[in-house]
């Protein structure tokens, strides 16, 4: 098993959403599911299904879906969530598409702080 870094393992914490960012904790439903379709739909698709945005998922549900989950060019096995779960100023939870929010999740990235610890605070 391929060394991981430590921003691509999951902090679990009681009560927080925990996103898949390992191939192994991808639910393996999902991944026949893709599969599936782009098996049936080829060249047809107009998107990955794993980017498809779907409103009436819960927090939740978008938290768990996953976009990429597939080797790269060099071989490593990468997964990229759909969503991105953000904390909001006022203490809710948002989630943002990879995509459609990619400019409103670099300035979430960019109001991170790092402590004397290396450990990232917002």
């Amino acid at each position: 098993m391929a060394k991981a870094d430590r921003d691509s393992i999951p902090k679990q914490e009681a009560g927080a959403i925990n996103q898949p960012m390992t191939p192994e904790e991808v639910d393996p439903q999902q991944k026949r599911e893709q599969k599936e379709e782009l098996l049936r739909e080829g060249n047809n698709l107009t998107a990955n299904p794993g980017d498809r945005i779907d409103d009436s998922k819960s927090l939740e549900e978008k938290a768990q879906q996953v976009a990429v989950d597939a080797p790269d060019i060099t071989g490593d096995h990468i997964t990229v969530p759909t969503y991105f779960v953000v904390d909001e100023p006022d203490g809710e939870q948002k989630a943002l598409h990879h995509v459609k929010d990619a400019e409103e999740i670099s300035d979430v990235i960019r109001q991170a702080r790092v402590n004397e610890k290396g450990e990232r605070e917002w």
